[in-house]
């Protein structure tokens, strides 16, 4: 049996391959679960004796089959629970995130197919993230363009916005910039900031907060942008 430690860092791998394609670092990893690199080091040694990665010196670590099933489940647990907790529980979207980080590791199986019984399987959470399906494939983290990356004059909608500061996404969310909100690009000044009007606001972002932000064309359905954007790499 695994440790919620031990699922926390195969969530946490296979969220970081996801966004990049790429091999993980010790670094990396120690970063986005606030550790040491070497008590990042050390577990990723006892994930690499029982199966779950297979890491390379200096060229870091990756899933095998098993430690993505396992990642995937626990991904589906969150992602569930703050669906849950947000349209039954009366949660707001900047208290969601922690609490499934300490529900996530402790729900049955049962306790998971009623939860998304109740919520007639939602496919994405929230803040816009996809939820795996009970099959466990890998979903598409990563899905339609950042805001940083759009034009002065673009029509977009919120898509997807970031968990991971929730100071951030309080000041988001209390202007109105959360998943499916439709927003107009003013400016992309060159000091690296975007300015957006929602509801007849207008907000300047910096460009680190509007990467954070998965936007699409209004007009364009998500799946749609989505789909797109993969034909597009």
């Amino acid at each position: 049996m695994l440790s919620a430690k031990m699922e926390d860092y195969l969530k946490a791998i296979y969220e970081l391959q996801r966004q990049t394609g790429e091999r993980v670092t010790t670094s990396d990893l120690a970063a986005a679960l606030d550790v040491t690199p070497p008590t990042a080091s050390s577990m990723l040694d006892t994930l690499t004796e029982r199966g779950f990665i297979e890491r390379e010196k200096y060229a870091g670590a990756t899933l095998t089959t098993e430690g993505e099933t396992v990642a995937l489940e626990v991904v589906r647990h969150h992602r569930l629970i703050e669906t849950y907790l947000t349209e039954h529980l009366g949660y707001d979207l900047t208290e969601v995130h922690d609490e499934a980080d300490r529900l996530e590791h402790h729900i049955s199986e049962e306790f998971e197919r009623r939860v998304a019984a109740v919520l007639d399987d939602p496919t994405v959470d929230p803040h816009g993230d996809p939820i795996p399906d009970e099959t466990l494939e890998p979903v598409d983290e990563i899905g339609g363009d950042t805001l940083a990356a759009a034009s002065a004059g673009d029509v977009v909608v919120v898509e997807r916005v970031s968990d991971r500061d929730p100071e951030e996404l309080a000041y988001l969310s209390e202007r109105g910039l959360t998943p499916d909100a439709e927003l107009e690009v003013v400016e992309v000044a060159p000091i690296g900031m975007v300015t957006v009007r929602v509801d007849d606001e207008e907000i300047s972002i910096p460009d680190r907060i509007a990467e954070l932000i998965r936007v699409h064309r209004a007009g364009d359905s998500a799946d749609a942008a989505a789909a797109g954007n993969g034909e597009a790499n």
